[in-house]
């Protein structure tokens, strides 16, 4: 069955109860910023934490009883995991999912809580795919595809339904691009009751095979799958997604992970949102300035999801802390006798520095005889202050060595 208007409004009826309807939110300063209304549909705050119950919940309810009695299998990097068991959970079906090794813990355990049972095979989402269809076939499970499902697909578009029930004057909106089913259903539902809205994807630099895919014509396979946005890490687009995506899709762009970052902070401290590497994809493509907005815009960018590793989440907070010069690294050579350090540590106090970390070294640094290294990681108002912390240990005669970010080998 292809899917249609109708098959995702019928998909919105069997949804009902099972899915969170989530907020649209306004955020104030970024729409006074670009000078245009910006939006957030936060499916974030979905049902297990990403729009992925949608498709799955479609999904499982269209089987059959003898289907349902053999239970479901699924592959997934996280969200499509939790969405199948907890779908599979709550209609009484058993559930197996198959995650990469190095699925976010998170993810892993909270699959688990929703009643699945978890195999870690492989190190990307195409390899555990491979082994969920060798499963499938040797133990009858219906296999749950991530994206390239006219089942999934509907499930997704129905968020398409709620972002014009919610926001009429919507003109733009911004969808996270993993295998394509998100952005695909979503197209359709506009597409047939809006045209004029402009769909525009956006995949993580790390993978993305999309953009590439079109230009080709076929199918394009990334070479490789490294990005903090495991939930949009897909190797390949649907069969099924990439002709949507072609016919429906104004544009796709491509974000690094740096910019990722930054939109996830920006989330926490603007929205006051947990989100995720790939709920965040969209918000960076604006913050980028890879989407433009014209004057006046309404635009609403999809928060798709929000289960994100609290390790990796506070890496980002400090990354991106050094980055808008919240945090400022110094290098300090002092006279090794006692008392030089409490000295130093009283002229950072005069200049309203915070420390964060403090580290004393002689032989690393290969300091001179008589000296000792200190290395300090300062809490700063922002990039002037922390200059003006610099000048004021200069004024007092220390050499201070203001220490970049490294450029890393990749």
């Amino acid at each position: 069955m292809p899917v249609t208007l109708n098959s995702v409004q019928a998909a919105q009826i069997t949804l009902a109860d099972f899915i969170t309807r989530t907020p649209m939110l306004h955020d104030e300063s970024l729409s006074a910023a670009l000078g245009a209304e910006v939006h957030f549909k936060a499916e974030c705050l979905q049902r297990g934490g990403s729009f992925k119950i949608r498709g799955a919940t479609n999904k499982i309810a269209s089987l059959t009883p003898s289907e349902r009695a053999r239970g479901v299998i699924a592959p997934s990097a996280g969200n499509h995991a939790q969405g199948v068991a907890l779908a599979a959970t709550s209609l009484g079906i058993s559930s197996v999912i198959v995650m990469p090794k190095f699925a976010p813990l998170t993810k892993v355990e909270a699959t688990r809580a929703y009643g699945a049972t978890v195999m870690l095979e492989g190190l990307s989402f195409d390899d555990a795919a491979a082994h969920a269809r060798e499963l499938a076939a040797q133990h009858g499970y219906t296999y749950v595809h991530a994206f390239d499902d006219e089942a999934v697909i509907s499930g997704q578009g129905t968020i398409g339904l709620e972002i014009l029930e919610q926001l009429p004057t919507v003109t733009t909106v911004i969808v996270p691009i993993g295998g394509g089913g998100l952005i695909a259903g979503i197209a359709i539902a506009l597409n047939a009751l809006k045209p004029d809205v402009r769909v525009i994807g956006v995949q993580a630099e790390g993978c993305a095979p999309v953009r590439a895919s079109l230009e080709a014509g076929v199918i394009v396979t990334a070479p490789a799958s490294q990005t903090i946005a495991d939930g949009i890490a897909v190797k390949r687009p649907g069969e099924l997604t990439l002709p949507i995506i072609k016919a429906l899709v104004s544009e796709v762009v491509e974000v690094s992970d740096d910019e990722i970052a930054r939109a996830i902070v920006h989330c926490a401290q603007r929205a006051k949102l947990v989100v995720e590497g790939a709920g965040a994809a969209g918000l960076a493509a604006l913050l980028s300035g890879k989407v433009t907005l014209q004057p006046g815009e309404t635009a609403c960018v999809l928060l798709c999801g929000g289960n994100i590793d609290g390790n990796l989440l506070s890496r980002v907070i400090e990354q991106v802390m050094v980055r808008q010069g919240r945090y400022t690294l110094l290098k300090v050579a002092l006279v090794d006798r006692p008392g030089s350090l409490a000295q130093l540590v009283a002229k950072l106090a005069e200049s309203g520095a915070n420390v964060i970390d403090l580290f004393h070294r002689r032989a690393m640094w290969l300091a001179p005889l008589g000296k000792v290294g200190v290395e300090l990681v300062l809490e700063v108002r922002d990039a002037e202050h922390g200059e003006a912390v610099r000048a004021h240990l200069e004024s007092h005669g220390y050499h201070v060595m203001r220490e970049a970010q490294g450029d890393w080998l990749e």
